[in-house]
């Protein structure tokens, strides 16, 4: 058995909720928005609870009412975000679109909140959106034919893929940022490396040239990237649920 300091199953949402005692004057969702706006800003490490309560104008004693450490707050300050990815309910569209809607929502938020790419994983998301995203995308799933597993491995596909995206993105806009270049202008500053690396990789120069995305938009590279990479892993699902008709994973109607 876990002990109850585990990290990771030691969570803000298994644990008891508190009394009503004499509740302090901040809410725990005006708190939570304000640690997100740190959170924003500053990332994780700008983020103490003597901050956020300096922050609020109430010190630290409002926000340890609500939780214990600032791992809960972070859990808190995740499933809030969540709330901001929309997963169709089955009947309002195809299956297809329905995973598309997911997968771009879930990139797309953590674009806007990219601390929470190092968080996923850290402790189990157990908060109401996270919850409701896991049940509507089990339900849109199973409509289109995924059973067992199998509609466990294809939302994880669906999931992975914007995460992988994300990750990238905001990993090359947070180090240009830092270094006072924009994507385009860091990229240019590459192109003698390459120059002189041309005879050494010549497969890679011969694209290159022939493709010469020196003049494109970086976020439209990256934003048609990942629709290509979509639109290829919803192909390939489907075509999963065409030949595995009736086995194990995906009995027959």
């Amino acid at each position: 058995m876990p002990s109850k300091s585990d990290p990771f199953t030691s969570s803000v949402w298994t644990r008891p909720p508190r009394g009503r005692g004499e509740q302090p004057t901040l809410s725990r969702e005006q708190i939570v928005r304000a640690a997100i706006e740190l959170l924003d800003s500053e990332g994780p490490a700008g983020l103490s609870m003597r901050r956020l309560g300096t922050r609020l104008g109430s010190g630290a004693t409002s926000v340890y009412w609500h939780v214990a450490n600032k791992d809960e707050l972070l859990e808190l300050a995740v499933d809030e975000v969540m709330g901001e990815v929309y997963v169709p309910e089955v009947g309002d569209t195809g299956w297809r679109v329905g995973a598309s809607v997911l997968a771009m929502g879930m990139r797309a938020m953590l674009l806007r909140h990219p601390w929470v790419i190092g968080l996923l994983g850290m402790r189990p998301n157990l908060g109401p959106n996270a919850m409701r995203i896991g049940d509507r995308t089990v339900a849109l799933l199973a409509a289109a034919g995924f059973s067992g597993m199998a509609l466990s491995h294809a939302g994880s596909l669906l999931t992975s893929l914007a995460i992988g995206s994300a990750t990238t993105v905001a990993a090359v806009t947070n180090s240009t940022r830092q270094s006072g270049l924009s994507v385009s202008e860091a990229a240019r500053q590459l192109e003698p490396h390459l120059e002189r690396a041309a005879t050494e990789h010549a497969n890679y120069d011969k694209w290159r040239r022939e493709t010469d995305v020196t003049g494109m938009d970086p976020e439209q590279i990256w934003d048609e990237g990942f629709t290509f990479g979509l639109e290829r892993l919803l192909d390939g699902l489907e075509l999963w649920l065409g030949s595995n008709a009736g086995g194990p994973d995906h009995p027959a109607d």
